[in-house]
């Protein structure tokens, strides 16, 4: 099982009053600090495991997040599946004020994102093309002498931003930057990133590439949630991803169809391509494919004898399916099940079943578990409760789950 990291930097106010979050590109809980070779990839990494893996709410609370945003990730559609609400986009120093880059910060802008620009030490031709897109300028105090900081900040006056000290190492450089006028401030002196990991399982280049394809040509929602339901682990991050940026929905998503209906298949895109430029080039399932086929079996088996109980709820088909292949999901994330249910916000008729095993979910799932365990006196006890389902059609359904699992590539 591989590990998801993230780590956060606190920002304060005047009042060291913690108001946002930097995240930041991590590979392990003992390196704290970044190692970055690909600024596109590292950007992806951040996104895909706040919002896939860890949960945004649960990196943020009410807070915002600060992403660093190279020229490539900046241009590219994916950006726009970042919701304004919960991030500022930190423009990184190395993007060039091209009439490209302008025109996109103006869009940007106009559709109600936050941008900062990182690094900041000297007013240049470029910094003031993009000033004025700008609701915040981060000031590298660390490379500036105390008058070159002043010089700087009575020039940036001149503009309605949010002035930020980054790079803020001691108490004297606090206390100046303080005397300045800075309104946030970040650096070791205040505060030293925090690691945070989660679990998570790769899903493989081949894999997501097909699921693009079908994407991008407009394929029948129908086809993408065949496919997604070969992919437990991917199903995860999806409702993850769409529970996070749809939080203020009132009903909980919970299915693969509904995620896929309130996401819409612009976002989607932008999703699967993240998800590609995170993934290790040499991403693959090995481990846990054993593990996977039986989570997918359960999962389609539950969808089955759900459809004999339930021949015209969709809805409740799609909650079986969930409900089956959640159910190993604590085992191939080391997580407990309680943890992965709190971070689904799921259902409450499915969380009673992965939790309990009550209500007709959990006893759907109490019998494939004593199938798979081959326990026939749980079996036959209870099948009584179940009125709709004969052993005949049940070794039926078995058979199709398994053929079915089997096809998955």
């Amino acid at each position: 099982m591989e590990n998801a990291f993230l780590g956060k930097q606190p920002i304060l106010d005047r009042n060291q009053k913690l108001i946002a979050y930097e995240l930041l590109f991590r590979t392990a809980m003992d390196i704290n600090q970044a190692e970055v070779s690909d600024g596109f990839h590292a950007s992806a990494n951040v996104v895909v495991n706040a919002y896939g893996y860890l949960g945004i709410q649960q990196v943020l609370g009410n807070l915002r997040g600060f992403i660093n945003i190279d020229h490539g990730l900046l241009l590219d559609d994916v950006v726009l599946l970042l919701p304004s609400k919960h991030v500022v986009l930190e423009l990184l120093e190395t993007i060039p004020a091209t009439p490209e880059v302008v025109q996109r910060c103006a869009e940007l802008k106009r559709m109600g994102y936050n941008l900062a620009l990182d690094d900041v030490t000297c007013i240049d031709d470029r910094t003031e093309a993009l000033l004025p897109f700008a609701n915040v300028i981060k000031v590298d105090v660390l490379a500036l002498t105390d008058a070159e900081i002043s010089q700087l900040i009575q020039k940036l006056k001149a503009w309605p931003v949010i002035l930020l000290a980054e790079k803020v190492n001691s108490p004297e450089r606090a206390r100046i930057c303080m005397d300045l006028g800075f309104e946030m401030f970040q650096g070791y002196f205040f505060a030293k990133p925090i690691i945070v990991s989660g679990s998570k399982i790769k899903s493989s280049r081949l894999f997501l590439l097909r699921l693009l394809s079908l994407v991008m040509h407009g394929a029948e929602i129908d086809e993408i949630e065949r496919l997604f339901k070969h992919k437990p682990g991917l199903s995860y991050s999806l409702l993850r991803v769409v529970n996070s940026v749809a939080a203020a929905l009132p009903h909980k998503i919970g299915s693969i169809r509904q995620a896929l209906i309130v996401m819409g298949y612009r976002p989607l895109q932008r999703w699967i391509q993240l998800l590609l430029y995170a993934a290790d080039p040499a991403g693959k399932l090995t481990n846990n494919n054993a593990l996977m086929q039986t989570a997918a079996i359960r999962g389609r088996l539950m969808e089955l004898i759900a459809t004999i109980d339930r021949p015209h709820d969709k809805n409740y088909q799609d909650r079986a399916f969930m409900t089956g292949i959640m159910s190993l999901l604590d085992t191939l994330f080391s997580m407990d099940i309680q943890q992965i249910v709190n971070k689904l916000e799921m259902p409450d008729e499915v969380i009673r079943a992965l939790l309990h095993r009550e209500g007709r979910l959990g006893c759907k799932l109490r019998l494939i578990e004593a199938r798979e365990k081959r326990d026939m006196k749980q079996v036959e006890s209870i099948m009584t409760g179940l009125e709709f389902l004969d052993q005949t059609s049940l070794a039926k359904a078995e058979l199709d789950a398994l053929d079915w699992a089997n096809h998955i590539h």
